[in-house]
């Protein structure tokens, strides 16, 4: 069983109905718009058995920004690539979010759990004290699979909670107009539509937006919230004077200010990801992510030991 693997799947490109907002359009001042503090490239990587993706977030050049823990993508046609999987594994002590754009995964678990993350679909995963499942890929030769995986950490009072799912099908998440950008809200909210994601302690904004050529859109945070956000196609200009970030880039936004503002002259498709953080100190190595070196080897105790789970049934 390999014990470092990360998951990496999913974004989501169908959606519901399509719903204007005219909230989030309001005439901004300059002072108002987070800046990008830096710019950094998707890494190469693989995990897994063997799956190769590109890591934006969790690297030596960008290893965490509280709450969010990494943030990986697939994205290949080859099935060379990824048809490897990600074999049994345990995760404790955070939350794993599974957004496909296409293709899918088969997901199985210790806890009797089975089902098909599939095109434009999420799974949110709350971890807690303990699971052990597995995800391989499911894509039909020829055809690209294309998704990520976003790693969540959890505060310490909850780092024991009870495993919980929220498993979202394509039709689940409502897709908006916010000015010009065509908008899939996983978690959030945006004017009186909330995102279908609920009851997570971070209190996450998860948006999937696409601009066509010449569009801007608008979006307000919390002045606390840690945000940033990752190019899937295309370039996307972000807060005032900053060059185009462009596919496969990832934008640290600054905090403080409350509106996000981005354009594109070319077109372009971006995830926008924040969060309030938890300001705790984080001890993590491969699956598992805790407060203390003594809590993470009492992780790997009880999972060698079989007692990282409840309930254990056979994968």
């Amino acid at each position: 069983m390999p014990l470092s693997r990360r998951r990496f799947l999913s974004n989501g490109s169908a959606a519901l109905a399509a719903v204007t907002v005219g909230c989030q359009t309001r005439r901004r001042r300059p002072e108002d718009v987070r800046d990008v503090a830096k710019v950094l490239a998707a890494v190469g990587s693989a995990d897994g058995a063997g799956v190769k993706l590109r890591r934006a977030l969790g690297s030596r050049t960008l290893p965490m920004l509280d709450p969010f823990l990494l943030l990986d993508e697939i994205q290949s046609a080859d099935q060379a690539d990824f048809r490897a999987g990600f074999p049994t594994h345990p995760h404790r002590g955070f939350e794993t979010v599974s957004y496909l754009i296409s293709g899918a995964f088969i997901h199985r678990d210790s806890v009797g759990n089975e089902g098909r993350i599939a095109d434009g679909g999420t799974q949110w995963m709350t971890a807690g004290r303990g699971i052990v499942h597995s995800e391989m890929p499911e894509q039909k030769p020829g055809l690209e699979l294309w998704g990520l995986q976003l790693w969540v950490n959890l505060p310490a009072k909850r780092k024991m909670t009870e495993p919980r799912y929220q498993d979202l099908a394509a039709s689940d998440i409502p897709e908006l107009m916010v000015a010009d950008a065509r908008v899939r809200l996983v978690a959030g909210t945006i004017g009186r539509v909330k995102g279908p994601i609920d009851g997570v302690a971070v209190q996450p904004v998860m948006l999937d937006a696409s601009l066509e050529a010449g569009a801007q859109f608008r979006y307000q945070l919390p002045t606390d919230h840690n945000a940033f956000v990752y190019v899937l196609s295309g370039a996307i200009s972000l807060g005032a004077g900053a060059d185009p970030v462009v596919a496969k880039q990832t934008a640290v936004l600054k905090p403080g200010r409350r509106e996000i503002a981005a354009s594109s002259a070319e077109g372009g498709r971006f995830l926008l990801l924040a969060a309030a953080p938890i300001n705790e100190p984080v001890a993590r190595r491969g699956p598992f992510v805790m407060n203390t070196r003594a809590e993470l080897r009492q992780a790997f105790d009880d999972y060698r030991n079989g007692r990282l789970v409840r309930n254990n049934s056979p994968l």
